[in-house]
């Protein structure tokens, strides 16, 4: 259940985004994901910046829809960049044979963002066998495909987008709450905010 604050918070963004919704996603981007990525000297000008939390945003989206519809639980969703990190689902729990959906969630969500999912089984196969360094979802991913899907990486994968795709619109809006709210979601906001009734995970 989300308390008085929350409810307030999950509101106060359905308001805003809905006022922003003819600007894009770099429009929308709050100044304090902008100066932190700009400030850490690892983009060189504001708008490499803008576009690095855009994707950031997309990313952790698709982790927490990916996790809301499997039941899992965490503590909040947040873009602020970190050692080691654009963002992160925090105290993320998920003991399932599906887990591996969250896993590959990210790196699905950035492709939709931009329509650019992998059609060709061969060049997804490529794809895979490069995904290595993506802050331990690719380990994850291959560790836990096994009980349902054993070693078969691309079935997962179709497995995975075939949940997600049709969460597109949900994966959009939280992630657009991510890039226009300049601190972390709790669970029970970014619950809201997806469409998803945070009690069904309890």
């Amino acid at each position: 259940m989300l308390t008085p604050s929350q409810r307030r918070m999950a509101a106060d963004l359905d308001t805003r985004l809905t006022r922003l919704a003819r600007y894009d996603d770099e429009s929308i981007v709050h100044e304090t994901w902008i100066r932190q990525r700009y400030d850490s000297g690892s983009y060189p000008t504001y708008a490499p910046a803008r576009a690095a939390a855009v994707r950031t945003a997309w990313h952790e989206a698709g982790h927490a829809v990916a996790a809301l519809a499997l039941g899992a639980r965490f503590s909040s969703a947040s873009i602020r960049r970190g050692s080691g990190t654009e963002g992160r689902v925090h105290r993320l729990s998920a003991e399932t044979d599906t887990s591996f959906v969250i896993d590959a969630a990210g790196q699905i969500a950035e492709r939709l963002m931009n329509w650019t999912t992998i059609e060709r089984d061969d060049e997804l196969a490529s794809w895979l066998a490069a995904w290595r360094s993506d802050g331990g979802d690719a380990r994850r991913f291959r560790r836990s495909i096994g009980p349902r899907f054993g070693s078969d990486e691309i079935g997962a994968w179709r497995y995975s987008e075939a949940l997600l795709i049709p969460r597109r619109p949900r994966i959009r809006h939280l992630a657009r709450a991510l890039l226009a709210h300049p601190r972390h979601l709790p669970y029970e906001v970014a619950a809201s905010l997806a469409g998803t009734d945070a009690r069904a995970a309890h």
